[in-house]
Order: C-alpha cells, then sequence, then structure tokens
C-alpha cells in the first residue's frame, strides 16, 4: 500500500466514518471532471487526475484501447500532477489533505505525505532541481526534495520540508521555474506572492487581478510569469520590474494555462468552454482553436502538434494545433469561429452519478447520472441491482414508497461520481436500524424471524477479510499455527464484493486509510489496527451487540370503550421501536383485558423485548390470532395495521415529537 506518514493516535476524536464506495471491479474510464493533465512525450503517454479520485495512464500511440492502469489511493479529488525524475515519477495533490509519490511506469504509491492540513490544490516543480512545491487551503506552501521522497522506505518514512509563509489566503494556483529560483502563488486574495525558495524568503507582490487568481506559469529563467484570473484576464508579469506588461482580456474567467518553450504563445481556457491561444509579442493576435462541451480545468502540449483539454467532464479530448503560427500571423483571421470543429481524438469517460434518493426502505438508493440514467443500488450489498434507463427519478421512487419507517444509519455523497456511503457514530448513527430478517430478505436456515442490526452487517461484511476478525474452526486449538486454522467470520447473511474500497477518516475531514476489502487480509499487525475506530473494532472483532433502539409510548382505552373497559389506567410503557402493533395488541389483549390485568397496576409496564436472536414471544399462534380478532389498535383515530412497527407508526401517524399515544378498543 505504499509508506506514509502515521496521524497522531485516533483515540478520543469525536467525529470517525467509515466510507466506502460501491463502483465496478475495474474502472477503466474517469466518472467525473479531470483535474490535471501531464504528457511524457519520450513514451507517448497521458497521465489524467480525476475529481473521481483516480490518476489513470493512457497509452496516446494506442487509439483502440488506451487504457494502461488506474493508479488508486486517493479518496477524494486529485487536483494536480507533476511527471518527475525524466518520467519515473508522480507527485500528486488531492483534497483528502495529502500528497503521494507514486513510481509512474508501475502505478504503485510509494509514500503518502500528510503535512497539509487542508485540501491541497497545486503543485510546482523545478525540473532541474527536483523540487516540489506542493500548496492549498490552508495558506501552506511546502517545498520537497524528490530525490528524498522516492526514498522513503516502511522503517525511514520521517520527511522534512521548508515551507514558505506569508499567504493569507487560500492557494489555488502554484508556479515555479525550471531553475527552482522562483515559486509563484496565486490565491484568492487576488494578488502574485512571490518568493526565493533557496532561502525562503519572500521577494515581492504582483498587484492587478480584480479576483481569484486560478493559474500561474513562470518562465525558465524565472524573469517572466503568466497569471490566469477569474476576473477573465490573462496577465503577463515582468518579475525584474515587479509589474504587469500585458493584460490580455479573453474569456469571463480563466482557469487553465498552458505556454510554449519559448513563452511566446500562451493556450488559455475557462469557464467559456472556449480554447483560445494568442501571441504574446502581438497580444492582439489571438485565436479561437475549440470550443469544449464543459469548462475547461486543464491542458497538456504535445510539442507544437496537439493540446490535450480536460474539463469538468470525464472525457479528455486532443486538438490539432496544425498551422497556428500561419492563422496567428493571418490579420484576417476569423476570432468567433473555431478553427477545429472537432477534436482529432478523444479518451472516452463515463458518466458520474448526479442526484440520489433514498428510499424509505434506508436500504435502497435510486440514482441519476449525468447521461440521464437511473439505476437501483443496495446499500447493504455494496452493489447496483438494476439499471432502469432514461426514467423520472422523482416518480419511480414514489412508485417504490412502502408505509415502513427506517431509521436513518447512513450519509450518501457523490463527490467523486461514485455513490459514496459514510457509516459513523454521529448525527446519523449507523447503529440505529433494527429490521427484521424475514422482511430484509436474509432469512436464515432455521426459519427463526432474528432482528438484525443493518450497520453491524456491513460492518462485519466490509472487514470480513480482516485476520482480526477471523475465528478458530471448532476444535481447532490456540497456539503456533491458529493464524492458519482461522477463518473468516463476516456476518451469516452475505459478503460484500472484494473490490470495494473502504476508507477510514474524520467525519467531513482528513483522510487516514484507504485499502480494498479483500487486502485486509494482509493487515494482521499493519496499519489497519490502528486505524479502525474502538467502535468498529466492537461490532467486528469483540461481535458485541448494539443496543436496542427504545420508543416510550401511553397506552389507554379509545373514548368510544371507555364504558365497557373497567381498567381506565393511562400506562406508559417501553418497547424496542421495531416492535410490531401485533404484539401491543397481544400484550392488550392478554394483560389489560385478561386475567392478569392487575399486574399493570404497580408502574411502567415493558412488553418483554425482542433479544439480539428470535423475538421473545411464548404466546402460541392461537393465542395471538384470537387477540387481533378481539382487540384493535388507534393512533390519531386511524386504526394501525398489525404488521406496521412502532417507529412507522410515530413517523407517519402520530407525526410528533411528545411520546407515542395510542389507545385501544375491543372489536364487537
Amino acid at each position: 500500500m505504499g509508506t506514509m506518514q502515521r496521524p497522531a493516535a485516533l483515540a478520543g476524536r469525536k467525529r470517525f466514518q467509515v466510507t466506502f464506495v460501491v463502483r465496478d471491479e475495474v474502472e477503466r474510464c474517469h466518472r467525473a471532471g479531470v483535474n490535471s493533465l501531464q504528457y511524457d512525450a519520450h513514451l507517448q503517454r497521458l497521465f489524467t487526475a480525476g475529481r473521481d479520485g483516480v490518476i489513470r495512464m493512457w497509452n496516446c500511440k494506442n487509439t483502440k484501447e488506451p487504457y494502461i492502469q488506474s493508479m488508486e489511493h486517493h479518496t477524494d479529488w486529485v487536483n494536480d500532477i507533476v511527471l518527475c525524475c525524466g518520467g519515473r515519477n508522480l507527485i500528486s495533490a488531492s483534497s483528502d489533505t495529502t500528497v503521494k509519490v507514486w513510481s509512474a511506469h508501475k502505478g504503485l504509491c510509494m509514500s503518502t505525505l500528510r503535512t497539509h492540513k487542508d485540501y491541497v490544490k497545486a503543485l510546482a516543480y523545478a525540473k532541474e532541481k527536483e523540487h516540489v512545491a506542493s500548496a492549498g487551503l490552508d495558506k501552506s506552501i511546502f517545498l520537497w526534495d524528490v530525490n528524498t521522497l522516492t526514498a522513503l522506505t516502511t522503517s525511514n518514512n520521517i520527511v522534512t520540508t521548508s515551507s514558505l509563509n506569508g499567504s493569507k489566503f487560500s492557494i489555488y494556483s502554484l508556479g515555479m521555474n525550471e531553475l527552482g529560483t522562483v515559486v509563484i502563488a496565486g490565491s484568492t486574495e487576488k494578488l502574485l506572492r512571490v518568493w526565493d525558495p533557496r532561502t525562503c524568503d519572500r521577494l515581492m507582490k504582483l498587484r492587478g487581478h480584480a479576483d481569484n487568481v486560478r493559474a500561474v506559469l513562470v518562465s525558465r529563467d524565472g524573469t517572466q510569469c503568466l497569471s490566469g484570473s477569474s476576473d477573465g484576464t490573462v496577465k503577463l508579469w515582468s518579475l525584474g520590474q515587479q509589474r504587469c506588461i500585458t493584460t490580455l482580456q479573453l474569456h469571463d474567467s480563466v482557469w487553465a494555462l498552458q505556454v510554449s518553450p519559448d513563452f511566446s504563445r500562451v493556450y488559455s481556457g475557462g469557464r467559456d468552454r472556449r480554447l483560445l491561444v494568442t501571441n504574446l509579442r502581438q497580444p492582439d493576435s489571438s485565436l479561437l482553436l475549440a470550443e469544449e462541451t464543459a469548462p475547461i480545468l486543464r491542458m497538456a502540449l504535445v510539442g507544437d502538434e496537439s493540446i490535450w483539454v480536460s474539463t469538468a467532464e470525464s472525457s479528455v479530448k486532443n486538438w490539432s494545433l496544425k498551422n497556428v503560427d500561419r492563422l496567428l500571423d493571418d490579420a484576417q483571421a476569423d476570432f468567433l469561429t473555431p478553427v477545429a470543429s472537432q477534436p482529432t481524438r478523444v479518451i472516452e469517460g463515463a458518466p458520474s452519478i448526479k442526484q440520489y434518493k433514498v428510499l424509505n426502505d434506508k436500504r435502497h438508493v435510486l440514482t441519476r447520472d449525468s447521461d440521464g440514467q437511473v439505476a437501483l443500488y443496495d446499500v447493504l450489498y455494496a452493489k447496483k441491482v438494476e439499471d432502469l434507463g432514461q426514467i423520472d427519478l422523482e416518480a419511480e421512487a414514489e412508485r417504490r414508497f412502502k408505509m415502513v419507517y427506517v431509521p436513518n444509519w447512513f450519509s450518501i455523497d457523490l463527490k467523486t461520481g461514485y455513490l459514496s456511503v459514510h457509516l459513523s457514530q454521529d448525527e446519523v448513527d449507523c447503529f440505529s436500524a433494527w429490521v427484521s430478517a424475514k422482511e430484509a430478505g436474509l432469512q436464515t436456515s432455521d426459519g427463526v424471524d432474528q432482528k438484525v442490526n443493518y450497520g453491524r452487517l456491513l460492518l462485519q461484511a466490509l472487514l470480513e477479510h480482516w485476520p482480526r476478525t477471523f475465528q478458530l474452526e471448532p476444535g481447532a486449538e490456540n497456539g503456533s499455527d491458529a493464524q492458519a486454522l482461522a477463518k473468516p467470520v463476516g456476518n451469516e447473511y452475505f459478503s460484500v464484493p472484494p473490490h470495494t474500497p473502504v476508507i477510514f477518516s474524520e467525519a467531513g475531514g482528513r483522510f487516514f486509510y484507504r485499502l480494498l476489502c479483500r487486502d485486509a487480509v494482509g493487515e494482521s499487525e499493519g496499519t489497519l489496527n490502528e486505524m479502525v475506530p474502538d467502535w468498529v473494532v466492537d461490532c467486528v472483532v469483540e461481535r458485541n451487540t448494539p443496543k436496542f433502539i427504545k420508543v416510550p409510548f401511553y397506552l389507554q382505552p379509545h373514548a368510544s370503550a371507555s364504558n365497557s373497559i373497567k381498567h381506565q389506567k393511562k400506562d406508559r410503557l417501553i418497547a424496542n421501536d421495531f416492535i410490531q402493533v401485533r404484539k401491543v395488541v397481544e400484550h392488550v389483549y392478554e394483560k389489560v383485558l385478561g386475567t392478569n390485568s392487575e399486574a399493570m397496576g404497580g408502574g411502567p409496564a415493558q412488553p418483554p423485548p425482542p433479544a439480539a436472536g428470535a423475538e421473545a414471544d411464548d404466546r402460541t399462534e392461537g393465542s395471538a390470532t384470537l387477540a387481533e380478532d378481539k382487540v384493535e389498535l388507534l393512533c390519531n383515530e386511524q386504526v394501525l395495521d398489525l404488521n406496521m412497527d412502532l417507529r412507522t407508526v410515530r413517523h407517519f401517524i402520530w407525526k410528533n415529537s411528545a411520546d407515542l399515544q395510542l389507545h385501544y378498543r375491543q372489536i364487537k
């Protein structure tokens, strides 16, 4: 999994979550926008950094099957990448707050740097010194020696770094020249700050932009720089004169820049989806190369032949630069008509999930993707169940509605284009959903209808390959061979796809660890032991049962039955929230109206709660049927279905934060 700097001890963290991602085993396409590009001219390979959290490698010589491999270790958007060491290594920066070092050829994560405290948005590279700078929303800039980073090992993973201080705002763009003599940062401060990375001294501020500076490029000798801003301008600066020497008003918002090696032509793109090229020596000479279908995020030149462009959509396109010099020199060139109507090459992306609807069984989720396709997912099994086509999501959710209430036990986000499911002990408690195994389709071989906890089952399935959860087979004795004799346990009902990514992080905060379900088998003594929070260990290792959720309610005769029922006491009872109306009816029949009614007079009565396994109920089937024929239960004057549970009654019928009020009456 690569070496990493281990975070501080997790004990005492109040908000800690386990996340898993529902996806195919092999994802050969990006599922969301592509934030950064790097082109290896020697091997003719393109590296793409996606908002789906994946870096992918493509063979540009193979037009039919360009995909080579995926580099998966980040858990949030990959915002920037740089190739270094002659293309042998790749550095990546992510919104998961980490910087990672990769073997570019093997696609392996070699180390993880956790120095930043917030999203890492930008990288800059000094080719001739093998230095990399990183910056982001924590307002910090760190300098890294790439040769030191690539020498990290499991035992030698302590990294020292220099930092450039002085930025007071979140940094969105970073530039450094090849000689490593200048670092320039663009931020929401609307200006450029310049440092000397050799001494970490602040050199100057360059003022002139009216909005966030989204892109920075520095000439090789460090005497000039280009900046692109959300104010719509591209500015050329003289660092020696500390002033802007050219302003180009080309777009409504500039998000990406690329420049020719001699700093004579600048390529620009942004929110308006237009790809422009401008001759910096003749600033009035600009050319509209192409119009993309989404805002432009990044570009990568392939010599003077073509340019790769990535956007907020998942596909990456290559546009020809043929005849650009001639057209730029042509005073009659039409600035409004794109030079190219079609790209010369497209690396196709896949649709991303844009909308979801959790069904009220709190297990199935309907989604709609960027192509308008609706699908059904089963969160419990961590998989897609069915593709439903281009249908109305809201109408389908209404069609699948059932009057059953299950507490929220997970939350969802779609930031990476996939369905990411969060489990935590927080506002949404993953142990809050107790359900009938039979109704959930989880019937056991003995036919007994147990009560099961969705969160507990899912956590056990996600970590069933972790050796700490293994149990010895019957008859095996503890000893030197115990580990070999131990077998995965998981839960007795189902497993989840072994390729499912599992992520441990602070809820809404820093990422700590990511692995695939199946890879937990190699984590008997490793990092996973330190990353799994105590409440998860209690569930999957100690196999303790979460507490039942209780619901208090008042039980009293209905007004229409007050004369015929002598027992007038208003009883306050407490029961498990999933207990069915049928059980309360039986309680009324046997304990309130029957010979044992006096037993209710001594204080709060509690119908026996179901045990963790079978429901605790020793009444005969005949007695239950008799009760159903003799007694009915009402809430808000509505006769209750016997199969309803109390939480469903409270949610759909009572609709009140006060204790539930139930009334009973005899059926004549």
